[in-house]
């Protein structure tokens, strides 16, 4: 029986809206170098969707590949380059993105293996990295490599499903999914070298406690990304993980929005784009990529994938 229910929390990838896992894997793909015709790709797209359950698998598609199927998405673009003066903000647009959770690299690896296989030849592997959980509490969530804890405005409860999916644009849009993805690398040493009191008022809060210092400079990064000092409110729902390859380190920023407005007004006002004001994290850690992503919604537990041409019955 066709699902008719609109309601973004019976439509969405689950994994969204779950807590974030022990260990995950970002797998971006590009097209394959040849080229590839639309026919060719809606076959990938086809084996991908039974590994795709929203929830330990979770996709996202970007603008490039809606284009080359000939297919028009609501609200998606591709990630702006937003870099200003010696603040970088880099676009790195990607073609697919696959969010792989679990509690076990090598089964994520497996995983991977299965997707790209999927996918090939239509699509290739560009770029893995590997995410975990750092100083997890049930009670709290994660922190950041720099001790902080990670996540701590996320909305909640229906709050979190208004600010992360969208409704309202249609069958096939609605319980979608907007995400921008961004790697940034940690200096480690420069935040190390900072005192106690500098750490707490790059971030906003206090390392000891987590709580927020009314005082903290303009700079602050609680203070750049207030969710409701926007106009309009810029609420995401942020599912980011810390990353290592061998010394490097640093953060996989993942924001999902019901479009990605809100991302983009607060990464505006952090770049200084506002005020001239710059987020004292750029001091301490930067972006090395940026992409946007949309992340299509569940049908009878598989992609639904009819707004690209695919699956409709």
């Amino acid at each position: 029986m066709r699902n008719t229910d609109s309601t973004p929390s019976k439509l969405y990838q689950p994994g969204i809206f779950e807590p974030i896992p022990p260990v995950a894997r970002y797998v971006l793909f590009n097209l394959s170098d040849a080229g590839v015709d639309p026919a060719a790709i809606k076959e990938a797209l086809t084996r991908l969707t039974p590994l795709v359950d929203g929830s330990d698998v979770v996709v996202g598609i970007g603008p490039s590949l809606v284009k080359a199927l000939g297919a028009s998405i609501a609200n998606l673009h591709e990630f702006p380059d937003l870099s200003r003066g010696e603040v970088k903000v880099p676009s790195t647009p990607g073609v697919l993105w696959c969010w792989l959770r679990g509690s076990d690299l090598g089964d994520l690896l497996h995983v991977t293996r299965k997707v790209q296989k999927a996918l090939a030849p239509a699509f290739k592997v560009r770029h893995v990295v590997d995410g975990f959980r750092h100083s997890w509490k049930d009670d709290r969530g994660g922190h950041d490599l720099t001790g902080f804890e990670d996540g701590t405005e996320n909305p909640k409860g229906e709050a979190a499903e208004a600010a992360a999916f969208a409704r309202g644009l249609g069958e096939g849009l609605d319980g979608s999914s907007y995400v921008a993805v961004q790697q940034w690398v940690h200096d480690l040493d420069a935040f190390e070298a900072l005192e106690d009191d500098a750490r707490d008022h790059h971030i906003g809060r206090r390392l000891a406690d987590n709580e927020e210092i009314e005082d903290a400079p303009a700079t602050a990064h609680v203070k750049r990304t207030a969710q409701e000092s926007f106009e309009p409110e810029a609420f995401v729902l942020r599912r980011s993980m810390p990353w290592m390859m061998s010394m490097q380190a640093g953060l996989m920023f993942v924001a999902f929005g019901k479009s990605h407005q809100a991302f983009e007004q607060q990464m505006r006002r952090m770049a200084g784009h506002d005020d001239g004001i710059v987020d004292a994290m750029f001091k301490i850690s930067k972006p090395v990529s940026g992409a946007y992503f949309w992340c299509p919604p569940m049908r009878e537990g598989r992609l639904d994938l009819r707004r690209l041409g695919l699956g409709v019955s």
